[in-house]
Protein backbone atom coordinates (compact mmCIF):
# COMPACT_ATOMS: atom_id res chain seq x y z
CA UNK A 1 0.00 0.00 0.00
CA UNK A 2 1.33 3.43 -0.99
CA UNK A 3 0.65 6.80 0.58
CA UNK A 4 -0.34 9.52 -1.88
CA UNK A 5 -0.75 13.22 -1.17
CA UNK A 6 -2.98 14.92 -3.73
CA UNK A 7 -3.48 18.67 -4.10
CA UNK A 8 -6.42 20.08 -6.04
CA UNK A 9 -6.41 23.71 -7.16
CA UNK A 10 -9.32 26.11 -7.15
CA UNK A 11 -10.40 25.39 -10.73
CA UNK A 12 -10.51 21.66 -9.93
CA UNK A 13 -13.08 22.24 -7.15
CA UNK A 14 -14.79 25.28 -8.64
CA UNK A 15 -18.38 24.06 -8.23
CA UNK A 16 -20.46 21.13 -6.98
CA UNK A 17 -19.97 19.03 -10.13
CA UNK A 18 -16.20 19.60 -9.99
CA UNK A 19 -16.09 18.58 -6.33
CA UNK A 20 -17.97 15.35 -7.15
CA UNK A 21 -15.55 14.60 -9.99
CA UNK A 22 -12.56 15.11 -7.68
CA UNK A 23 -14.18 12.92 -5.00
CA UNK A 24 -14.61 10.13 -7.54
CA UNK A 25 -10.94 10.36 -8.48
CA UNK A 26 -9.88 10.16 -4.83
CA UNK A 27 -12.10 7.13 -4.24
CA UNK A 28 -10.53 5.39 -7.24
CA UNK A 29 -7.15 5.70 -5.48
CA UNK A 30 -8.63 4.24 -2.30
CA UNK A 31 -10.11 1.37 -4.28
CA UNK A 32 -6.66 0.72 -5.76
CA UNK A 33 -5.35 0.24 -2.20
CA UNK A 34 -3.62 3.57 -1.62
CA UNK A 35 -3.84 5.70 1.51
CA UNK A 36 -4.77 9.22 0.44
CA UNK A 37 -4.22 12.66 1.96
CA UNK A 38 -5.86 15.49 0.02
CA UNK A 39 -4.97 19.19 0.13
CA UNK A 40 -7.52 21.59 -1.36
CA UNK A 41 -7.52 25.21 -2.43
CA UNK A 42 -10.54 27.49 -2.16
CA UNK A 43 -13.30 26.90 -4.70
CA UNK A 44 -12.83 28.81 -7.97
CA UNK A 45 -12.14 32.49 -7.34
CA UNK A 46 -13.24 32.41 -3.69
CA UNK A 47 -9.98 33.84 -2.38
CA UNK A 48 -10.10 36.79 -4.78
CA UNK A 49 -13.73 37.38 -3.82
CA UNK A 50 -12.79 37.46 -0.12
CA UNK A 51 -9.96 39.91 -0.82
CA UNK A 52 -12.38 42.16 -2.71
CA UNK A 53 -14.80 41.97 0.20
CA UNK A 54 -12.08 42.96 2.67
CA UNK A 55 -11.06 45.95 0.54
CA UNK A 56 -14.67 47.12 0.30
CA UNK A 57 -14.77 47.22 4.09
CA UNK A 58 -11.28 48.57 4.71
CA UNK A 59 -8.71 49.98 2.23
CA UNK A 60 -5.94 48.54 4.39
CA UNK A 61 -7.38 45.60 6.34
CA UNK A 62 -5.43 44.43 9.42
CA UNK A 63 -3.12 41.63 8.32
CA UNK A 64 -4.16 39.27 11.09
CA UNK A 65 -7.86 39.62 10.33
CA UNK A 66 -7.29 39.35 6.57
CA UNK A 67 -5.55 36.01 7.08
CA UNK A 68 -8.39 34.83 9.28
CA UNK A 69 -10.86 35.78 6.54
CA UNK A 70 -8.95 34.18 3.68
CA UNK A 71 -8.72 30.78 5.38
CA UNK A 72 -12.50 30.49 5.08
CA UNK A 73 -12.29 29.54 1.40
CA UNK A 74 -10.26 26.38 1.97
CA UNK A 75 -12.42 25.37 4.93
CA UNK A 76 -15.46 25.35 2.67
CA UNK A 77 -13.63 23.24 0.06
CA UNK A 78 -12.40 20.64 2.53
CA UNK A 79 -15.83 20.20 4.14
CA UNK A 80 -17.82 19.80 0.91
CA UNK A 81 -15.20 17.42 -0.52
CA UNK A 82 -15.44 15.26 2.61
CA UNK A 83 -19.21 15.21 2.11
CA UNK A 84 -18.82 14.16 -1.53
CA UNK A 85 -16.49 11.29 -0.58
CA UNK A 86 -18.89 10.15 2.12
CA UNK A 87 -21.65 10.14 -0.49
CA UNK A 88 -19.57 7.59 -2.44
CA UNK A 89 -19.43 5.28 0.55
CA UNK A 90 -15.95 6.10 1.89
CA UNK A 91 -14.96 7.80 5.12
CA UNK A 92 -13.21 11.18 5.06
CA UNK A 93 -12.18 13.66 7.74
CA UNK A 94 -11.35 17.30 7.07
CA UNK A 95 -8.75 19.36 8.93
CA UNK A 96 -7.74 23.00 8.95
CA UNK A 97 -4.06 23.79 8.49
CA UNK A 98 -3.58 24.22 12.23
CA UNK A 99 -5.40 20.95 13.00
CA UNK A 100 -3.16 19.22 10.46
CA UNK A 101 -0.07 20.45 12.31
CA UNK A 102 1.20 23.02 9.79
CA UNK A 103 3.38 25.28 11.97
CA UNK A 104 4.53 28.60 10.51
CA UNK A 105 6.28 31.82 11.41
CA UNK A 106 4.31 35.00 12.18
CA UNK A 107 4.45 36.64 8.72
CA UNK A 108 0.80 37.25 7.85
CA UNK A 109 0.03 36.83 4.16
CA UNK A 110 3.32 35.10 3.32
CA UNK A 111 4.11 32.84 6.26
CA UNK A 112 6.77 30.16 5.92
CA UNK A 113 6.33 26.63 7.18
CA UNK A 114 8.63 25.89 10.12
CA UNK A 115 7.46 22.37 10.92
CA UNK A 116 4.69 19.88 10.22
CA UNK A 117 3.42 17.63 13.03
CA UNK A 118 0.79 15.48 11.29
CA UNK A 119 -0.27 13.32 14.24
CA UNK A 120 -3.98 13.79 13.60
CA UNK A 121 -3.55 13.09 9.90
CA UNK A 122 -1.71 9.86 10.62
CA UNK A 123 -4.43 8.79 13.06
CA UNK A 124 -7.13 9.51 10.48
CA UNK A 125 -5.29 7.35 7.92
CA UNK A 126 -4.81 4.54 10.44
CA UNK A 127 -8.58 4.56 11.01
CA UNK A 128 -9.18 4.07 7.28
CA UNK A 129 -10.16 7.64 6.43
CA UNK A 130 -9.22 9.90 3.58
CA UNK A 131 -7.63 12.92 5.28
CA UNK A 132 -8.54 16.25 3.71
CA UNK A 133 -6.47 19.31 4.65
CA UNK A 134 -7.16 22.97 3.96
CA UNK A 135 -4.22 24.28 1.97
CA UNK A 136 -2.62 27.73 2.07
CA UNK A 137 -2.82 28.06 5.87
CA UNK A 138 -1.17 27.20 9.15
CA UNK A 139 -0.72 28.43 12.69
CA UNK A 140 2.06 30.60 14.12
CA UNK A 141 4.50 28.75 16.34
CA UNK A 142 4.81 31.64 18.79
CA UNK A 143 1.45 33.44 18.93
CA UNK A 144 -0.86 30.64 17.72
CA UNK A 145 -2.42 33.10 15.26
CA UNK A 146 -3.85 31.71 12.03
CA UNK A 147 -1.57 32.51 9.07
CA UNK A 148 -1.68 32.13 5.30
CA UNK A 149 1.22 31.08 3.08
CA UNK A 150 0.67 33.41 0.12
CA UNK A 151 -0.23 32.61 -3.47
CA UNK A 152 0.42 28.98 -4.34
CA UNK A 153 0.55 28.11 -0.65
CA UNK A 154 -1.59 24.99 -1.14
CA UNK A 155 1.19 23.48 -3.27
CA UNK A 156 3.63 24.05 -0.43
CA UNK A 157 1.18 22.58 2.11
CA UNK A 158 0.88 19.44 0.00
CA UNK A 159 4.62 18.88 -0.44
CA UNK A 160 5.31 19.66 3.24
CA UNK A 161 2.71 17.10 4.32
CA UNK A 162 4.12 14.56 1.85
CA UNK A 163 7.58 15.05 3.36
CA UNK A 164 6.32 14.81 6.96
CA UNK A 165 4.28 11.66 6.21
CA UNK A 166 7.03 10.10 4.07
CA UNK A 167 4.55 9.79 1.20
CA UNK A 168 5.47 7.90 -1.95
CA UNK A 169 4.39 10.74 -4.23
CA UNK A 170 2.78 14.19 -4.16
CA UNK A 171 0.36 14.80 -7.02
CA UNK A 172 -0.39 18.43 -7.88
CA UNK A 173 -3.63 18.71 -9.85
CA UNK A 174 -4.62 21.83 -11.78
CA UNK A 175 -6.37 22.44 -15.10
CA UNK A 176 -3.46 21.79 -17.45
CA UNK A 177 -1.77 18.47 -18.21
CA UNK A 178 1.62 19.30 -16.70
CA UNK A 179 4.60 21.61 -17.07
CA UNK A 180 5.08 22.98 -20.58
CA UNK A 181 8.11 24.43 -22.35
CA UNK A 182 6.39 27.84 -22.22
CA UNK A 183 3.04 29.28 -21.25
CA UNK A 184 0.68 27.79 -23.87
CA UNK A 185 -1.44 30.94 -23.76
CA UNK A 186 1.51 32.76 -25.31
CA UNK A 187 3.13 29.90 -27.24
CA UNK A 188 0.44 27.54 -28.61
CA UNK A 189 3.21 25.26 -29.93
CA UNK A 190 4.63 24.64 -26.43
CA UNK A 191 4.89 20.96 -25.56
CA UNK A 192 4.63 19.09 -22.28
CA UNK A 193 7.79 18.18 -20.39
CA UNK A 194 7.48 14.56 -19.23
CA UNK A 195 10.34 14.57 -16.73
CA UNK A 196 12.27 17.47 -15.19
CA UNK A 197 14.85 17.78 -12.42
CA UNK A 198 14.29 19.69 -9.19
CA UNK A 199 17.06 22.09 -10.19
CA UNK A 200 15.46 23.01 -13.51
CA UNK A 201 11.99 23.25 -11.98
CA UNK A 202 13.35 25.55 -9.27
CA UNK A 203 14.75 27.89 -11.89
CA UNK A 204 11.52 27.83 -13.89
CA UNK A 205 9.42 28.56 -10.79
CA UNK A 206 11.77 31.38 -9.73
CA UNK A 207 11.59 32.80 -13.24
CA UNK A 208 7.82 33.12 -13.35
CA UNK A 209 6.44 29.72 -14.41
CA UNK A 210 3.18 29.60 -12.44
CA UNK A 211 2.37 25.89 -12.56
CA UNK A 212 4.45 25.20 -9.41
CA UNK A 213 5.43 27.78 -6.83
CA UNK A 214 9.05 28.25 -5.79
CA UNK A 215 8.71 27.28 -2.12
CA UNK A 216 6.86 24.10 -3.09
CA UNK A 217 9.75 22.98 -5.33
CA UNK A 218 12.34 23.97 -2.71
CA UNK A 219 10.56 21.78 -0.17
CA UNK A 220 10.31 18.87 -2.62
CA UNK A 221 14.03 18.98 -3.42
CA UNK A 222 15.06 19.32 0.23
CA UNK A 223 13.12 16.22 1.25
CA UNK A 224 13.30 14.26 -2.01
CA UNK A 225 9.53 14.22 -2.58
CA UNK A 226 8.60 13.06 -6.12
CA UNK A 227 6.04 15.49 -7.53
CA UNK A 228 3.63 14.59 -10.33
CA UNK A 229 2.02 17.65 -11.95
CA UNK A 230 -1.14 16.73 -13.84
CA UNK A 231 -4.69 17.73 -14.72
CA UNK A 232 -7.75 16.80 -12.68
CA UNK A 233 -9.78 16.99 -15.90
CA UNK A 234 -7.98 14.15 -17.72
CA UNK A 235 -6.23 10.84 -17.04
CA UNK A 236 -3.10 11.81 -18.97
CA UNK A 237 0.33 11.37 -17.44
CA UNK A 238 1.63 14.77 -16.41
CA UNK A 239 5.12 16.01 -15.60
CA UNK A 240 7.29 14.21 -13.05
CA UNK A 241 9.54 16.51 -11.02
CA UNK A 242 12.23 14.37 -9.42
CA UNK A 243 15.92 13.49 -9.47
CA UNK A 244 15.21 9.82 -8.70
CA UNK A 245 13.42 7.09 -10.65
CA UNK A 246 9.62 7.37 -10.72
CA UNK A 247 8.18 5.44 -7.72
CA UNK A 248 7.51 1.79 -8.56
CA UNK A 249 3.83 1.85 -7.57
CA UNK A 250 3.19 4.62 -10.11
CA UNK A 251 5.22 3.33 -13.02
CA UNK A 252 3.39 2.58 -16.24
CA UNK A 253 4.47 1.59 -19.71
CA UNK A 254 4.28 5.28 -20.57
CA UNK A 255 6.58 6.38 -17.73
CA UNK A 256 9.13 3.68 -18.54
CA UNK A 257 9.10 4.69 -22.19
CA UNK A 258 9.58 8.31 -21.12
CA UNK A 259 12.63 7.46 -19.02
CA UNK A 260 14.17 5.37 -21.78
CA UNK A 261 13.74 8.07 -24.40
CA UNK A 262 14.69 11.01 -22.21
CA UNK A 263 17.76 12.85 -23.40
CA UNK A 264 19.04 15.94 -21.67
CA UNK A 265 17.70 18.83 -23.71
CA UNK A 266 19.91 21.89 -23.91
CA UNK A 267 16.97 24.08 -22.94
CA UNK A 268 14.05 22.67 -20.97
CA UNK A 269 11.78 25.68 -21.12
CA UNK A 270 11.18 29.40 -21.48
CA UNK A 271 9.58 31.23 -18.53
CA UNK A 272 8.37 34.79 -18.20
CA UNK A 273 7.36 37.12 -15.40
CA UNK A 274 5.36 40.37 -15.48
CA UNK A 275 5.19 40.82 -11.72
CA UNK A 276 8.49 42.69 -11.27
CA UNK A 277 9.60 46.31 -11.49
CA UNK A 278 13.04 47.90 -11.91
CA UNK A 279 14.41 50.37 -9.39
CA UNK A 280 17.59 52.34 -10.13
CA UNK A 281 19.43 54.31 -7.47
CA UNK A 282 21.38 57.00 -9.30
CA UNK A 283 24.57 58.62 -8.01
CA UNK A 284 25.55 56.30 -5.15
CA UNK A 285 28.98 57.12 -3.64
CA UNK A 286 31.38 54.50 -5.01
CA UNK A 287 32.85 53.50 -1.66
CA UNK A 288 32.75 50.20 0.27
CA UNK A 289 29.61 49.61 2.32
CA UNK A 290 27.12 51.71 0.35
CA UNK A 291 25.67 48.78 -1.62
CA UNK A 292 25.36 46.84 1.62
CA UNK A 293 23.50 49.75 3.20
CA UNK A 294 21.09 49.92 0.26
CA UNK A 295 20.21 46.24 0.33
CA UNK A 296 20.07 46.15 4.11
CA UNK A 297 17.52 48.98 3.97
CA UNK A 298 15.43 47.05 1.43
CA UNK A 299 15.90 43.77 3.30
CA UNK A 300 14.53 45.24 6.52
CA UNK A 301 11.24 45.71 4.62
CA UNK A 302 11.19 41.96 3.84
CA UNK A 303 11.40 42.66 0.11
CA UNK A 304 12.87 40.01 -2.18
CA UNK A 305 15.47 41.24 -4.67
CA UNK A 306 15.96 39.44 -7.98
CA UNK A 307 18.38 40.81 -10.60
CA UNK A 308 21.10 43.34 -9.69
CA UNK A 309 23.28 45.46 -11.99
CA UNK A 310 25.87 48.05 -10.94
CA UNK A 311 27.47 50.54 -13.33
CA UNK A 312 30.09 53.23 -12.81
CA UNK A 313 28.53 56.63 -13.49
CA UNK A 314 29.77 58.25 -16.69
CA UNK A 315 29.05 61.72 -15.24
CA UNK A 316 30.96 61.29 -11.97
CA UNK A 317 33.71 58.64 -11.70
CA UNK A 318 33.34 58.71 -7.92
CA UNK A 319 29.71 57.55 -8.09
CA UNK A 320 27.84 54.50 -9.31
CA UNK A 321 24.30 53.56 -10.36
CA UNK A 322 22.71 50.44 -8.87
CA UNK A 323 19.66 48.83 -10.51
CA UNK A 324 17.68 45.87 -9.22
CA UNK A 325 14.34 44.21 -9.82
CA UNK A 326 11.76 43.55 -7.13
CA UNK A 327 8.05 42.64 -6.91
CA UNK A 328 5.81 45.45 -8.18
CA UNK A 329 3.70 45.17 -5.04
CA UNK A 330 6.74 46.17 -2.96
CA UNK A 331 7.82 49.10 -5.14
CA UNK A 332 6.30 51.92 -3.08
CA UNK A 333 7.54 50.39 0.16
CA UNK A 334 11.09 50.09 -1.20
CA UNK A 335 11.15 53.69 -2.48
CA UNK A 336 9.87 55.05 0.83
CA UNK A 337 12.48 53.09 2.79
CA UNK A 338 15.32 54.23 0.52
CA UNK A 339 14.22 57.86 0.51
CA UNK A 340 14.19 57.85 4.31
CA UNK A 341 17.81 56.62 4.22
CA UNK A 342 18.89 59.02 1.46
CA UNK A 343 20.91 61.22 3.77
CA UNK A 344 22.90 58.30 5.13
CA UNK A 345 23.46 56.56 1.78
CA UNK A 346 24.13 59.80 -0.10
CA UNK A 347 22.61 58.93 -3.49
CA UNK A 348 21.24 61.47 -5.96
CA UNK A 349 17.78 60.21 -6.91
CA UNK A 350 15.68 57.09 -7.65
CA UNK A 351 14.24 55.95 -10.99
CA UNK A 352 11.36 53.46 -11.03
CA UNK A 353 9.95 51.47 -13.96
CA UNK A 354 7.08 49.01 -13.50
CA UNK A 355 6.56 48.39 -17.22
CA UNK A 356 9.14 45.64 -17.58
CA UNK A 357 9.02 41.92 -18.27
CA UNK A 358 11.53 39.20 -17.47
CA UNK A 359 12.32 36.39 -19.91
CA UNK A 360 14.30 33.35 -18.77
CA UNK A 361 15.58 30.30 -20.62
CA UNK A 362 16.34 27.30 -18.40
CA UNK A 363 18.17 24.05 -19.06
CA UNK A 364 20.79 21.91 -17.34
CA UNK A 365 22.18 21.11 -20.79
CA UNK A 366 23.55 24.62 -21.22
CA UNK A 367 26.39 23.75 -18.83
CA UNK A 368 28.09 21.73 -21.56
CA UNK A 369 26.84 23.53 -24.69
CA UNK A 370 28.58 26.76 -25.71
CA UNK A 371 26.64 29.28 -27.76
CA UNK A 372 23.39 29.16 -25.78
CA UNK A 373 23.65 32.83 -24.84
CA UNK A 374 24.41 33.88 -28.40
CA UNK A 375 21.34 31.99 -29.65
CA UNK A 376 19.10 33.94 -27.26
CA UNK A 377 20.57 37.32 -28.14
CA UNK A 378 20.40 36.58 -31.88
CA UNK A 379 16.73 35.61 -31.54
CA UNK A 380 15.88 38.78 -29.62
CA UNK A 381 17.83 40.94 -32.05
CA UNK A 382 16.01 39.41 -35.02
CA UNK A 383 12.71 40.21 -33.27
CA UNK A 384 13.89 43.83 -32.68
CA UNK A 385 13.73 43.43 -28.90
CA UNK A 386 16.08 45.51 -26.75
CA UNK A 387 17.55 44.22 -23.48
CA UNK A 388 17.73 46.31 -20.29
CA UNK A 389 19.32 43.87 -17.82
CA UNK A 390 20.97 40.45 -17.93
CA UNK A 391 21.42 37.84 -15.21
CA UNK A 392 22.71 34.27 -15.39
CA UNK A 393 23.18 31.13 -13.34
CA UNK A 394 24.71 27.79 -14.34
CA UNK A 395 21.46 26.68 -15.96
CA UNK A 396 19.55 29.92 -16.56
CA UNK A 397 19.81 33.12 -18.60
CA UNK A 398 17.38 35.93 -17.71
CA UNK A 399 16.89 39.24 -19.46
CA UNK A 400 14.64 42.21 -18.75
CA UNK A 401 12.86 43.96 -21.58
CA UNK A 402 9.86 46.22 -22.16
CA UNK A 403 6.62 44.61 -20.93
CA UNK A 404 4.88 45.21 -24.25
CA UNK A 405 7.53 43.14 -26.06
CA UNK A 406 7.61 40.23 -23.61
CA UNK A 407 5.22 37.91 -25.49
CA UNK A 408 7.18 38.38 -28.71
CA UNK A 409 10.40 37.68 -26.82
CA UNK A 410 9.03 34.43 -25.37
CA UNK A 411 7.92 33.19 -28.78
CA UNK A 412 11.22 34.14 -30.41
CA UNK A 413 13.30 32.32 -27.78
CA UNK A 414 11.04 29.25 -27.83
CA UNK A 415 11.45 28.92 -31.60
CA UNK A 416 15.17 29.66 -31.56
CA UNK A 417 15.88 26.72 -29.23
CA UNK A 418 13.78 24.30 -31.29
CA UNK A 419 11.12 23.83 -28.62
CA UNK A 420 8.07 24.27 -30.86
CA UNK A 421 5.86 21.18 -31.13
CA UNK A 422 4.41 20.11 -34.49
CA UNK A 423 0.89 20.13 -33.07
CA UNK A 424 -0.82 22.07 -30.29
CA UNK A 425 -0.45 19.93 -27.15
CA UNK A 426 -1.66 22.20 -24.38
CA UNK A 427 -5.28 22.19 -23.28
CA UNK A 428 -6.50 24.47 -20.51
CA UNK A 429 -9.54 22.61 -19.22
CA UNK A 430 -10.87 25.34 -16.96
CA UNK A 431 -10.06 28.31 -14.78
CA UNK A 432 -6.82 30.18 -15.29
CA UNK A 433 -4.23 27.39 -15.46
CA UNK A 434 -3.51 27.26 -11.73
Amino acid sequence: MSLVVQKFGGSSVADADSVKRVAKRIVEYRQAGHDVVVVVSAMGDSTDDLIDLAKEISPVPPARELDMLLTAGERISMAVLAMAIANLGYHAQSFTGSQAGVITDESFGKARIIDVTPGRIRSALDDGNVAIVAGFQGVSQTTKNITTLGRGGSDTTAVALAAALNADVCEIYSDVDGVFTADPRIVPSAHKISLISYEEMLEMAASGAKILMLRCVEYARRYGVPVHVRSSFSQHQGTWVTDAPIPEAFRTAQTEETEEKMEQAIISGVAHDRSEAKLTIVGVPDIPGKAAEIFRTVGHQEIDIDMIVQNISTRDPGRTDISFTLPKDDGVKAIEALESAKGSIGFDHIQYDDQIGKLSVIGAGMRSHPGVTATLFDALADAHINIDMISTSEIRISVVTNAELLDDAVRAAHTAYGLDADDTEAIVYGGTGR
